[in-house]
């Protein structure tokens, strides 16, 4: 048994979709020049009122939904004061003791085949800041104040994760989830998902919690499991040498692999919330909750479970069609035209899916339908192209928009299955392989392998494997 246990809770901000900010009509659109989305109201001039944006509380409750919490009646927001140079108002607009939703939970699978329940402590609605750029070789920094004011959503969940391993489960499911509500593109290198993780560790069996750590600047999933990886052994090493853990903040430095102390750990009170004097409290409608829980799609774990019900997939090539809600319903309209689930599934995460990695797009972008797909698919089946070919056709739909019975027709890509046509390639074959024929007679099967690509050769790939190696078998004496 393990000595120690690792503690884990993560806070996942998730910046949400809207077209503009949190409290102004300023655009959020990335990559626009510094400097340049932004307004009295989100730089905090005096005299200027925030007016809270409706689709982000849409966002908020909708996320909320899918995490299972519990929406409260009642919300207001409230100030959470420090000073930063990229916060300009010194007070960033938060919620502290009203958040937008509380106890929620997101069911995570397992190395070990078992699924464990991550509890959601709260999910609450603030605005970010902005953001500093360090020029290498300069002495000074820069400020970049497009991001202030742009909404997220922060999920704070319970310590319930005893390992990176857990922790990077956690979030997967996460981002999937918030992908498929269409309510954020979780872009972690344009900073629309940012995580910050808290780790502590005690002895095993323990009660009360060790002292916890908070690692920041981590950019990627990988980033969490190598940072938390790290700390973890060194909050290990510490206790086994007797010192004392600080609570406190840390940074990730990816180049050199450690965590480096940062400032000492920050508590609630040192915020000094206090509620925002321009924003009053207001009850969330119960009719805006229902409507918004009447969009909501099936979610990536209940469509996962059907795909294994429905059409005898495995659990892992479910997983890989579910990752994407595009990919998924793009698989759900080809099985519409060719009931084959498990072809389809074959296709869709092979040939399919390393189209749209290959291309760096999406599916809308590769501009095939499912219809074409399935074609290609049965012509393949019906043994009227090769699967080689079947590849082939389906490069050519995507790069020249002709359908697939267009692309063979010009390319002359339909397999020779005429028996009269096959045996003359055949008899060739044999006459000039007379060693590989005799090898095959006295019981060597990989010859019949050779014998049959030298039909597809002399073919130009166009001859039926299949029929080719029945001939080849009977005319060999080795099969009626």
């Amino acid at each position: 048994m393990d000595k120690y246990e690792t503690v884990i809770g993560l806070e996942v901000h998730v910046q949400l979709a809207t077209v503009t900010k949190a409290f102004c009509g300023c655009s959020i659109k990335f990559g626009a020049a510094p400097n340049t989305h932004v307004c009295p109201v989100c730089l905090g001039l005096p005299g200027v009122l925030p007016v809270f944006n409706r689709k982000v509380l849409e966002y908020g409750i909708k996320a909320a939904i899918a995490l299972g919490c519990d929406i409260q009646k009642r919300m207001k927001f409230d100030r959470k004061n420090y000073y930063y140079p990229d916060l300009p108002k010194n007070y960033q607009i938060s919620q502290f003791d009203m958040p937008l939703a509380y106890k929620g939970k997101v069911t995570v699978s397992l190395k070990d085949g078992t699924a464990k329940d991550i509890g959601i402590t709260r999910a609450h609605v603030e605005e970010d800041a902005g953001k500093l750029l360090h020029a290498a070789g300069e002495a000074a920094s820069y400020v970049d104040l497009n991001r202030t004011g742009t909404p997220l959503l922060e999920i704070v969940s319970e310590p319930d994760m005893r390992s990176p391993e857990e922790a990077d489960a956690y979030l997967n499911v996460l981002k999937r989830t918030i992908k498929y509500l269409e309510v954020s593109d979780c872009n972690m290198e344009e900073g629309s998902l940012r995580c910050d993780a808290n780790i502590s560790v005690r002895l095993a069996g323990a009660k009360t919690l060790g002292s916890k750590v908070e690692i920041k600047n981590m950019n990627s999933f990988k980033a969490v499991r190598d940072a938390l990886a790290y700390e973890e052994e060194r909050q290990r090493d510490m206790l086994e040498d007797g010192a004392r853990i600080a609570q406190e903040t840390r940074l990730w430095d990816e180049i050199k692999g450690v965590t480096a102390s940062m400032r000492s750990k920050e508590e609630s009170h040192d915020y000094r919330y206090f509620p925002e004097p321009d924003l009053v409290p207001f009850e969330i409608p119960a009719e805006l909750v229902e409507t918004v829980r009447l969009t909501m799609p099936e979610l990536p774990q209940a469509k996962k479970k059907r795909f294994i019900e429905e059409y005898a997939l495995s659990e892992k090539d479910a997983d890989v069609l579910v990752e994407d809600r595009c990919v998924a319903e793009f698989f759900e309209e080809t099985v519409k035209c060719l009931p084959d689930g498990q072809s389809v599934s074959n296709w869709v995460r092979g040939e399919y899916m390393m189209h749209l990695n290959e291309r760096h797009t999406d599916v809308k972008g590769l501009g095939i339908g499912a219809s074409d797909l399935a074609r290609i698919i049965q012509l393949a089946k019906d043994g009227k192209i090769s699967g080689l070919a079947a590849k082939e056709v389906l490069r050519a739909c995507i790069d020249e928009k002709k359908s697939p019975d267009a692309i063979v027709a010009e390319r002359g890509l339909e397999q020779v299955s005429d028996e009269g046509e096959l045996e003359r390639i055949v008899d060739n074959v044999l006459a000039a392989n007379v060693k590989s024929a005799d090898d095959f007679k006295k019981g060597k099967e990989n010859a019949l392998s050779f014998l049959v690509g030298q039909v597809m050769k002399l073919s130009k790939g166009k001859a039926n494997p299949k029929i080719a190696g029945s001939m080849l078998r009977k005319k060999l004496g080795m099969e009626k």
